[in-house]
């Protein structure tokens, strides 16, 4: 992912992270407990089940004095009022909580409108109405030119975030931005864990097609990128990590070398290669190193340019970042170390 930026300093300070018992919840949380000493620390989510496996699971890791911070609430991002009750005294926010199925989207439209659309307009209001100092919300690849209806709710979710800052003024504190990354390995429904599982049973691994490419990130990689993001961000801006491509044949190899594909065919609303930044954004884009900005076309608070503040440079005229075109593409060798670092 490049070099990491500096670390948002947590000491002392209110966090409140929706989705909080999903696969980056999980990790942020045990991460900002091992690094830092907050004031408190909110799990916000909605499923009691989750919620008290990972309260055992926290109190296997962590002594009583470290858990001391940490809360626990029962909540949906769909329920404007609770979100609004559980940032009160926040300083900052991530919006992890999401429907992120593609084939359950498809087939439920109108839940996933809810939780990742009218979720994200929830968790603005009542960042505003509590003065939350930031919020980072979570996106996905494909919210870029969107071909499913889960990532055409995250855009509609990414432009809501972006253009929140428009509705702060120049005498609030509040500022919203989003992180886009691709596939977390490892992470809930990830392909990985279930070419795995596969392979230990020595079946045949099933290929959508064998030319498609994704983006990878680990789930510490993701937790890095979010927590340094916080520091340089002004608000309106979407961050994009550099980080490598995988060939889809390639995963099914490293992760089950004696095992047969066959090919099953590209799934309903699953592109063949993932685009996170089109050319169509590249007028707005800067880079900084270890990752791109995707800034704000317009805005009303008096930000200034990341080419201002961090040294950013713009990208050239008609750049997009592709999974097929990207320049950091794993070799078998590459991509075996990067699955040891997730723990595969």
């Amino acid at each position: 992912m490049g070099k990491i930026m500096q670390l948002i300093d947590l000491n002392n300070r209110n966090i409140l992270v929706t989705g909080g018992t999903g696969s980056f919840g999980k990790a942020f949380i045990e991460r900002v407990l091992t690094t830092s000493t907050p004031d408190r620390i909110v799990v916000y989510s909605r499923d009691e089940l989750k919620q008290y496996e990972m309260q055992q699971a926290l109190r296997q890791k962590f002594p009583k004095e470290k858990l001391h911070a940490l809360r626990f609430f029962i909540g949906d991002v769909r329920d404007q009022d609770r979100l609004r009750m559980a940032m009160r005294g926040m300083d900052f926010v991530v919006h992890a909580a999401a429907l992120k199925q593609v084939p359950a989207a498809e087939y439920n439209p109108m839940e996933c409108i809810k939780t990742n659309i009218m979720g994200a307009e929830n968790v603005i209001a009542a960042a505003l109405d509590n003065d939350v100092e930031k919020v980072v919300a979570l996106s996905t690849d494909k919210a870029c030119n969107p071909i499913n209806l889960y990532g055409a709710t995250k855009l509609a979710s990414d432009k809501s975030f972006v253009a929140a800052n428009n509705l702060v003024g120049r005498n609030r504190r509040t500022r919203f931005s989003v992180v886009r990354y691709g596939n977390v390995i490892g992470s809930r429904g990830s392909v990985v864990p279930f070419f795995a599982a596969l392979a230990k049973q020595n079946a045949d691994i099933p290929i959508t097609d064998e030319r498609m490419t994704r983006f990878w990130i680990t789930l510490e990689q993701g937790v890095d990128f979010v927590l340094s993001s916080f520091p340089i961000m002004q608000g309106g801006e979407v961050f994009v990590p550099k980080i490598p491509s995988v060939n889809i044949m390639l995963l099914a190899q490293v992760l089950a070398p004696n095992c047969k594909t066959y090919n099953v065919g590209i799934r309903p609303g699953e592109k063949l290669h993932e685009v996170m930044i089109s050319v169509d954004d590249a007028y707005i884009t800067v880079d900084l190193g270890s990752r791109y900005a995707i800034e704000p076309a317009f805005d009303d608070f008096a930000r200034k340019s990341l080419t201002e503040t961090m040294g950013a440079t713009r990208v050239p005229d008609r750049f997009s970042y592709s999974s097929d075109t990207n320049h950091d593409v794993l070799d078998a060798d590459g991509l075996r170390r990067l699955l040891a670092e997730a723990g595969f």
